[in-house]
């Protein structure tokens, strides 16, 4: 993995077997990644996941409109799984916003080189400065690594740019509805457990210090831990 950078990737797949196969396989490749068995669940907890691994076959919503639904609610990477090598199958997948396309029969080895290759360019970066530091907390955009008193912070993408948007402007507020913009690449409006998910994610890896505060009913910005002094008595 990059850095500290961990990779999460969601298996959405009936076939318990394949999908737990999958799911091991994956964590050899050095993923983080977990299974669900239907397109509701998938629906729940996929705003967690920098890629979403997907059956078009599912036992309670058709896999090309799962796809369509995933794409709609922001920008995690999609690939479709298949069950045969079909032209028309793959198509389909794309045209519903899939990243990619993968047949069931092809190799772990594969599948992973893909996931690779989706990850690689579905995060298009503008110009980034080389490091934002606040005070022992340094967040590096090129190599998406978090350190915090020379410690390395295990984040995943999405941890990573909100903890980046925050810190870009450490004396502002940033709404709710500008981090989904600009985290997620949607105005979706059901973004309250989403955003606070991970947040409390962040806090939770970032220990005590108070980072990142809550702003009642308009959003977070950082807290004033950055402005403290290196050291401290005690």
């Amino acid at each position: 993995m990059e850095g500290g950078h961990v990779r999460q990737v969601l298996v959405v797949e009936q076939d318990t077997s394949a999908a737990a196969a999958m799911v091991t396989d994956l964590r050899r490749q050095g993923f983080t990644a977990r299974a669900v068995a239907t397109g509701e669940r998938a629906l729940r907890v996929y705003g967690e996941a920098d890629l979403v691994l997907f059956s078009l076959e599912l036992p309670d919503i058709d896999g090309l409109e799962l796809c369509r639904s995933l794409r709609n609610g922001g920008d995690t990477a999609l690939i479709a799984v298949t069950e045969a090598d079909a032209e028309l199958e793959r198509v389909l997948a794309l045209h519903a916003g899939a990243d990619d396309c993968v047949v069931k029969s092809w190799g772990f080895r594969e599948v992973g080189a893909r996931i690779e290759a989706v990850l690689r360019r579905s995060r298009p970066r503008q110009s980034l400065p080389a490091t934002i530091s606040l005070r022992d907390l340094h967040i590096d955009p090129r190599r998406q690594e978090v350190r915090l008193g020379g410690r390395l912070v295990p984040v995943t993408s999405k941890e990573f740019e909100l903890l980046y948007t925050l810190a870009a402007t450490p004396d502002t507020v940033v709404t709710r509805k500008e981090l989904m913009a600009r985290v997620w690449g949607s105005n979706w409006g059901h973004t309250s457990r989403t955003i606070d998910t991970h947040v409390s994610s962040l806090r939770a890896k970032l220990g005590s210090g108070g980072w990142i505060i809550t702003v009642r009913g308009v959003g977070y910005r950082m807290g004033y831990a950055w402005q403290m002094p290196e050291t401290t008595a005690g």
